[in-house]
């Protein structure tokens, strides 16, 4: 699929369900990528749902120049910023949902299934936001350099700098335990 643009254009002409494959095919990664921003999975689900509304809402805004992924990642990325921004001014305390987990997953099961997910989320963590968001739209969301230096708003070359430091900084940060990982 074209990452959701014929579907797009079915919903266009009036065909209901070509949305809710795109809203399949979208959700997760999109939702996963604003929570690398707003480090809240619910509010991260929030803002993703506001983006898919803004597609219904405002039809004529998408104009196919770029993917449809590449155009929710860049009303994800702005809605995200400026929730940061809000946030900032107002201050929350985030639920703990350690208890709701705990029944599902045995902790056992949970540690042995998340080591290497932790490790390398640890890892990110230590980049610079930048260099974060570059690594996580190209090797998680499979985006092609000119997509994320829309998203990120800036020009090919400094994404392929941001990619090339934050994988230097990365081979620093994980070290020997790192080869076993990647």
């Amino acid at each position: 699929m074209d990452n959701g643009a014929s579907s797009y254009r079915r919903y266009l002409d009036g065909d209901e369900s070509a949305f809710d494959e795109i809203v399949k095919e979208l959700f997760d990664s999109l939702v996963f990528f604003i929570d690398r921003y707003v480090k809240d999975h619910h509010t991260a689900e929030d803002i993703a749902i506001d983006a898919f509304a803004d597609l219904i809402v405002h039809k004529g805004r998408y104009n196919f120049k770029v993917s449809l992924k590449t155009y929710l990642f860049m009303i994800g990325r702005s809605r995200a910023l400026n929730f940061i921004k809000r946030r900032n001014l107002i201050r929350m305390e985030p639920l703990s949902e350690a208890e709701s987990i705990a029944q599902w997953q045995s902790m056992e099961e949970r540690i042995l299934s998340d080591v290497r997910k932790r490790t390398i989320h640890d890892a990110l963590g230590q980049l610079p936001e930048d260099m974060r968001a570059a690594v996580h739209m190209k090797y998680f969301e499979g985006l092609s350099y000119e997509q994320i230096a829309r998203v990120m708003k800036k020009s090919k070359k400094q994404v392929d700098n941001l990619l090339y430091r934050a994988k230097k900084a990365l081979r620093t940060i994980l070290g020997e335990e790192g080869e076993s990982l990647l």
